[in-house]
C-alpha cells in the first residue's frame, strides 16, 4: 500500500551542520501526523525537504508514491503547504487571494468560483470575503492562508506550526478546521508543532524530534502510557545547594509506587500511579529530612513529560497545566 509520506535515512547537512540526522518515517494516508519538538530541532528543515523546497543531502523520500528526486513536479500537484508566516496579498480581498491562488493552480471559470466559495465557507470567512486581507485579524489571516493551500484539493497537507502566535480562540478554530478536513475530505495532514495541547488533540500519531533526530514515536496515548502514571513536580526552596537535589531524589525514589524520578530545572519530576495519594507521604519525608519545598503539584502525564524522559529536559519552560496543586510557602 502506498504511504502518504515515506522517508528512509533522510539527512540534510548545511556545510558542517547536520540539521536532519537519518530520519525514517512511514505515514499512512488519511491520518494526522505530528512532528513535535522545540525550536531548532529540525522540524522546519524536514518539512522544507519533504515539500521540495530544499534538496536533501542523502536518503530517500516518497510522497504519495512519487520519488522526490525524480517526480518533484508531480509531488507539488498533490500537496499543499502552509509555512509559519502567512503569505497573502493584503491589497486583495479574501476572495481575490483565493482566486489568484486558483489561477496559479490552473483553475478557471465556474469550477474555481465554486471552489473559492467552498473554502470561504470552510474557514468561516464568507461574511468578510470581499474585505481587503490587510484588515483581517491574525486568526483570520491564518484561516485564509490555510484555505489558499487547499484550492487544488491536495491529498497531503504540510503545515509548519500552523497556530503559532495565535490567541487561544483562533487556535481552537484552526484545529476544528483541520479536523474537518481530515474527517470529511480524507486529507492527510503533516504538521510541525511545539505545542503539547495541539499535538495531543490533533495527532493520531507523532514523532518527537530533538537535535535532528527522532527520539520516540507513537500515538499520544501510547507515549503517555509508557510513563507509568501521573507526574509529581517538586520545586526545591534552595535549588541544589548542599546536595539537596540528590538527597531529594533518593527520598522520592524510595516512596512505594514511584516508578521514576527525573531532574528538572526547578527540582524533580516523579512518576507514579495514584500520585495524589503519595503527596502527603512525600511532604512528610521532606520535613523529616529538613529539605524545604516551595511547591509540590500533581498533573496527568503530558507529552512534555515524554520529551523530558527521552531527552532529560522539557520542550518548554511554561508550567504544566495542573490537575491538583499543593503549595507550601516556607
Amino acid at each position: 500500500m502506498v504511504k502518504a509520506v515515506e522517508t528512509r535515512d533522510l539527512v540534510k547537512r548545511y556545510e558542517d551542520v547536520e540539521a536532519i540526522k537519518g530520519i525514517t518515517l512511514e505515514i499512512e494516508e488519511g491520518g494526522i501526523f505530528g512532528f513535535l519538538g522545540p525550536n531548532g530541532a529540525g522540524k522546519s528543515t524536514t518539512i522544507k525537504v519533504l515539500t521540495t523546497l530544499l534538496r536533501k543531502t542523502s536518503g530517500s523520500v516518497t510522497i504519495e508514491g512519487y520519488d522526490i528526486d525524480k517526480d518533484a513536479r508531480e509531488i507539488r500537484k498533490v500537496i499543499g503547504v502552509q509555512s509559519q508566516e502567512t503569505i497573502l496579498d493584503g491589497d486583495l480581498t479574501g476572495r481575490e487571494n483565493l482566486t489568484l491562488q486558483g489561477h496559479l493552480q490552473r483553475l478557471h471559470g465556474n469550477a474555481l468560483k465554486k471552489r473559492v466559495d467552498e473554502l470561504l465557507t470552510l474557514v468561516e470567512l464568507s461574511d468578510v470575503a470581499d474585505k481587503r486581507a490587510a484588515h483581517y485579524s491574525g486568526g483570520m489571516k491564518k484561516r485564509l492562508d490555510l484555505a489558499s493551500t487547499l484550492v487544488h484539493k491536495p491529498r497531503v497537507l504540510f503545515l509548519d506550526e500552523p497556530t503559532s502566535g495565535l490567541d487561544p480562540q483562533s487556535r481552537v478554530a484552526i484545529w476544528e478546521h483541520l479536523e474537518t478536513l481530515n474527517r470529511d475530505e480524507g486529507v492527510t495532514i503533516f504538521l510541525t508543532t511545539q505545542q503539547m495541547e495541539e499535538a495531543d488533540r490533533l495527532c493520531h500519531r507523532l514523532s518527537i524530534i530533538d537535535h535532528g533526530e527522532i527520539v520516540v514515536s507513537g500515538s499520544p496515548v501510547e507515549l503517555k502510557h509508557q510513563l507509568g502514571g501521573d507526574t509529581i513536580t517538586l520545586s526545591l526552596a534552595n535549588g541544589d545547594s548542599d546536595g539537596a537535589k540528590d538527597r531529594s531524589k533518593r527520598i522520592v525514589s524510595g516512596v512505594q509506587g514511584v516508578t521514576k524520578v527525573l531532574d528538572i530545572e526547578t527540582g524533580l519530576a516523579a512518576y507514579a500511579k495514584n500520585a495524589s495519594a503519595l503527596v502527603p507521604d512525600i511532604v512528610r519525608l521532606f520535613d523529616e529530612n529538613g529539605i524545604r519545598l516551595t511547591s509540590i503539584s500533581v498533573a496527568s502525564a503530558s507529552l512534555d513529560d515524554v520529551f523530558l524522559q527521552h531527552t532529560g529536559r522539557r520542550i518548554r519552560s511554561e508550567e504544566l497545566s495542573k490537575v491538583d496543586t499543593w503549595k507550601r510557602h516556607v
